[in-house]
């Protein structure tokens, strides 16, 4: 694993691949690569127009790239479902639940959860539900999701998950982070056939820092966060390297995390330390059951034992 680089990426033809918010960042950069080393991929964009800018650019990189430009807006479970029918019918090799929004003001879903619970964890909760039988349908599959950092901050708040009561833009990003990771680690538990890790990208520079105080309407916040991914982040393409590593190497472990080397902050992909409650089977029973009554997707996994 040391050193490891996207060139390491293994011949990828024949695999189907989705890689949610593919237009920017860490997404553009996964499925640019994915694509690359020859798999197909589909780039699950919410916006038509930045989603067409990223295809072009794509295409122009790799000529000979097979991709596909496919809607999905994961604040909005009625797209979700749209898009998951879409794509039923075909085995699915690698999910990558990449998509993601980072401390914004208080907003709230299409089906009113908060926006980013709602988005970074419940949109993607469903999503991997409802593709569960394109994914079975694949010889080995993997779903990759994408993580933060910041999750080691996060706590589960089951008695104000909307934060309805309170609301703390960064407390509310650090607990749909968290809820990344106990979601990873109880998909591995429940569809066992399915590998299911994690991954982080470290400090990259991507528009996530951004995005928060210019809804905010501040611009010295919104300079700064620009300033600062200039200063000390690592690239986008570096950032997405934990998440290519988690969706094509072969010696990934089940319910794992994959984030940069040096202190979590940049460098190549290795294992990393999650927060200690990410592991917890209770915890993630609780959560899987809370996101199945809010979203409505229930998975289909078989009964085991006697009768």
């Amino acid at each position: 694993m040391r050193g490891w680089t996207a060139a390491d990426i293994p011949d990828l033809r024949g695999r189907r691949a989705v890689v949610t918010g593919a237009n920017s960042g860490i997404g553009y950069h996964t499925a640019l690569e994915l694509a690359r080393h020859g798999a197909s991929v589909v780039l699950a964009c919410r916006s038509a127009e930045r989603g067409q800018a990223a295809h072009d650019r794509m295409r122009a990189e790799v000529p000979d790239a097979e991709i596909e430009l496919a809607a999905l807006d994961l604040a909005d479970l009625a797209s979700v479902r749209e898009f998951a029918r879409r794509q039923a019918g075909r085995p699915l090799d690698i999910l990558v639940n990449n998509a993601g929004v980072m401390a914004l003001p208080r907003r709230g879903t299409a089906d009113g959860f908060e926006m980013q619970f709602g988005t970074n964890h419940l949109g993607h909760f469903a999503l991997t539900g409802l593709l569960l039988p394109a994914l079975r349908a694949a010889d080995s599959p993997r779903v990759v999701t994408v993580t933060s950092g910041f999750a080691w901050a996060g706590r589960l708040r089951f008695d104000d998950l909307q934060g309805e009561r309170r609301y703390q833009k960064w407390g509310a990003y650090a607990q749909s982070k968290l809820a990344n990771l106990v979601f990873t680690k109880e998909l591995g538990r429940r569809v066992p056939e399915v590998t299911s890790v994690a991954a982080h990208p470290g400090f990259a520079a991507t528009n996530l820092q951004q995005t928060g105080p210019r809804m905010q309407g501040s611009k010295f916040m919104e300079r700064g966060a620009g300033l600062l991914n200039a200063a000390v982040a690592q690239s986008a393409a570096a950032g997405a390297l934990p998440t290519l590593y988690a969706a094509t190497a072969p010696p990934v472990e089940q319910g794992a995390c994959y984030g940069p080397r040096v202190v979590q902050w940049r460098g190549a992909p290795t294992k990393v330390p999650t927060h200690p409650q990410a592991g917890r089977a209770e915890l993630g029973a609780r959560l899987w059951e809370v996101s199945e009554s809010l979203t409505g997707v229930r998975y289909e996994i078989p009964a085991t034992g006697p009768g």
